[in-house]
């Protein structure tokens, strides 16, 4: 009885150790697409860390970005050059660039491919202000730039004179130019046909040290992003940013002149922790912020005060200068497209006027409830006036008082309402 009873339990053991044993290696296939910031850089890096844990023969990391943040570059360079498994940046498919920052990635891979019809470059460091720097500080970005870009490419066995005019020249190579210029090192049209030419290829690390390449048979897994990691990068847009921000001030607006409707509110509210939520991960410049509010304010203002069109004039001014400062960086890709600027600034006018006018009518309506609201209403005579009695308003019975007598019957109206006593005269008095 004793031994089929120890069969089954190391039977299971087995089972459990092959189901906990990890997956036979394979390349791992890393995207980085679109402008790199704090998410797409979080995302390469957990891919890097994942394929050395797995013992991966080699890293692609297909590059197809117009640049980014620089402190998100910094982040994906340091995991580049302190990886234990090799990285090659393919930059494709065919209509794909590494241009600023996505060219500092490539240049501090350990391979480089490109696609026919890519190209990398225009490295060349610019302000967040645009040309709001001087002279000098512009001279000193653009070195220390220079600097970091010669120490990865001699490094790396590139051509470094090249790679720095990437940077100080904004130059941007075709795969052939790369190719022959010694930035790149083969051209392949995708993932297979890359991994076809590796085969057997000796690697130089960074730290010195060379590898040779096995990938005949391997397979191939791409490291997609995780849910949380997607929805953040869906966020992190500038014309996400803009419209959650315009969500925000509408939802909570309408919430505060009609206390009690919740949904406008509750939606204000999510907005808002989403705008906060994406401002970690974008450079957000607060003065576009209040710009942005300041213009909601003067929307409101209009209704109150005749400007003939002026504060709505200035109100949508003070909303597309705000949008336009929002994302603290001067990438085109990190600006709010016009398409969505100017719709929704108009709807954004529309709706605060609207609203404020609501509010406006709603507080000069007559009252209907209340002590305020008995004022104005007529009210029967029960007996005479003189200069008190009982009067009949509204079915009820209240104590009322004349200045001059009335007589029993006759129609007399509210003026005030005095404890529980109601002022009143005689109509057409």
């Amino acid at each position: 009885m004793e031994a089929p009873r120890l069969a089954r339990h190391l039977a299971a053991l087995l089972a459990l150790l092959c189901l906990a044993a990890p997956a036979a290696a394979a390349v791992h296939v890393v995207e980085l697409d679109g402008v790199v910031h704090a998410v797409s850089a979080d995302h390469v890096i957990s891919a890097i860390a994942e394929a050395e844990a797995a013992k991966a023969p080699l890293v692609v990391l297909r590059i197809d970005t117009p640049g980014g943040l620089e402190t998100a570059m910094r982040q994906i360079v340091d995991k580049l050059l302190n990886s234990r498994v090799p990285v090659v940046a393919f930059i494709g498919p065919a209509g794909a660039r590494a241009d600023s920052a996505g060219f500092v990635i490539a240049i501090a891979s350990d391979l480089v491919a490109m696609a026919p019809g890519t190209s990398l470059g225009a490295a060349h460091p610019v302000s967040a202000m645009g040309g709001g720097v001087d002279e000098t500080m512009s001279k000193k970005m653009t070195s220390a730039v220079a600097a970091y870009v010669r120490g990865k490419a001699e490094r790396r066995g590139r051509n470094v004179e090249l790679a720095e005019k990437a940077v100080v020249e904004s130059r941007s190579f075709t795969e052939r130019e790369a190719i022959e210029g010694r930035l790149a090192d083969l051209v392949v049209a995708d993932v297979p046909a890359l991994l076809r030419a590796l085969e057997g290829r000796e690697v130089k690390r960074f730290d010195g040290t060379t590898t040779t390449l096995r990938l005949e048979g391997e397979a191939v897994q791409v490291v997609t992003m995780s849910w949380r990691r997607a929805i953040a990068d869906r966020i992190a847009r500038p014309e996400v940013l803009f419209l959650l921000l315009l969500g925000a001030l509408a939802g909570i607006g309408a919430e505060i002149s009609h206390p009690g409707g919740l949904f406008p509110g509750i939606l204000g509210a999510l907005c808002l922790i989403l705008f906060l939520f994406a401002s970690q991960i974008l450079p957000i410049n607060w003065s576009g912020v209040l710009l942005i509010a300041l213009g909601v304010i003067l929307f409101a203002a209009e209704v109150k005060v005749t400007s003939y069109g002026l504060l709505t004039a200035g109100g949508l001014v003070s909303v597309v200068l705000g949008a336009l400062m929002l994302v603290d960086s001067p990438l085109p890709e990190l600006r709010v497209a016009w398409g969505t600027l100017l719709p929704g600034a108009l709807l954004l006018a529309a709706w605060t006027i609207v609203l404020v006018r609501m509010v406006v009518a709603a507080q000069r309506r007559r009252a209907t409830t209340g002590d305020a609201g008995l004022i104005g209403r007529t009210a029967v005579a029960l007996e005479p006036l003189a200069p008190e009695g009982w009067v009949l308003i509204q079915g009820e019975r209240w104590r009322a008082r004349a200045d001059a007598p009335v007589a029993a019957g006759e129609t007399v109206a509210v003026l005030a309402v005095v404890g529980l006593t109601l002022k009143v005269e005689k109509r057409g008095a």
